[in-house]
């Protein structure tokens, strides 16, 4: 099965479905990449504050898939903002993926009360790995919408993707739209709620009438909102099921049910990005 592309802003392809691997134990995430590689996924989202780059390269350099047909996304840790702290951690990601480019490398989080709210500098080092060839593209994740004015106007440089939380309990429409005004696709990250609207009866219903499973509908939802999106698994079961998410469609009406459980705010499962200030040891 052929995942489909969706063409951001540079005109480059990305595959809408990826693997994501937050929170897969480094020891394991070699071995998982490897499966899920096997089954199929050609798009993988790690990060340097995920600790598994290392074990990521370590799959890319086993995989008889070639380069060409992979898309690796990593993102810059908190702890590195600062120009030459965001370069030096930029070498290190290709260094531990074993890439001379890597497809995409995100801000992961704006931080905006910390480094005197200087995100703008932190996205100014990143535009300079696209203009050297060693990033084929580069984005922002978690930025609300008063931060992508920000970027946009002081830099005149557009991300092409915003990673932001988004499931079927938390919308996050007003940081879908801001990014849309720019032309930015988003990516959902915690795209089933960590699981919490897999019970929901809403979803359940739909599944069942699909003859599919609460996760797959929910993994549709998002495809069909234009998403981009990467479940994380560490079964090859939920892989493969994850993964079977192109032999069906949702109708307008099931569409919309499933968005009508949005709770605002109050589905939000993660940090706030206007207040969240954490730095990793």
């Amino acid at each position: 099965m052929t995942v489909p592309t969706l063409t951001l802003n540079n005109q480059t392809e990305i595959p809408q479905l990826g693997f994501g691997v937050f929170q897969v134990p480094p020891e394991q995430t070699a071995d998982v990449v490897s499966q899920a590689l096997q089954v199929g996924y050609r798009h993988i989202d790690t990060a340097e504050m995920y600790q598994n780059e290392q074990e990521v390269g370590e799959a890319l350099k086993a995989t008889d898939v070639p380069r060409e047909e992979l898309w690796i996304t990593s993102k810059l840790n908190n702890g590195f903002h600062k120009p030459d702290d965001a370069r030096r951690a930029f070498d290190e990601t290709l260094s531990k993926l074993g890439l001379d480019q890597i497809d995409l490398f995100l801000i992961h989080w704006p931080l905006p009360t910390l480094y005197d709210g200087d995100y703008v500098s932190t996205w100014k080092t990143l535009t300079e790995f696209v203009q050297d060839g060693r990033a084929r593209s580069v984005g922002v994740s978690n930025f609300q919408p008063a931060h992508l004015d920000r970027i946009v106007a002081e830099t005149g440089i557009v991300p092409v993707v915003n990673q932001i939380e988004a499931h079927p309990y938390f919308l996050n429409d007003e940081a879908r739209e801001a990014s849309h005004r720019h032309g930015i696709l988003v990516e959902a990250w915690s795209p089933i709620a960590q699981g919490a609207v897999l019970d929901d009866e809403v979803i359940t219903q739909v599944a069942a009438a699909h003859d599919k499973t609460p996760s797959q509908v929910t993994l549709r939802w998002h495809v069909q909102r234009g998403d981009i999106v990467f479940p994380k698994s560490m079964h090859r079961e939920r892989m493969e099921e994850n993964f079977a998410i192109f032999d069906f469609e949702l109708t307008d009406d099931e569409m919309a049910s499933i968005s009508g459980l949005d709770k605002g705010e109050d589905g939000r499962t993660g940090p706030n990005p206007d207040t969240f200030d954490y730095i990793p040891d």
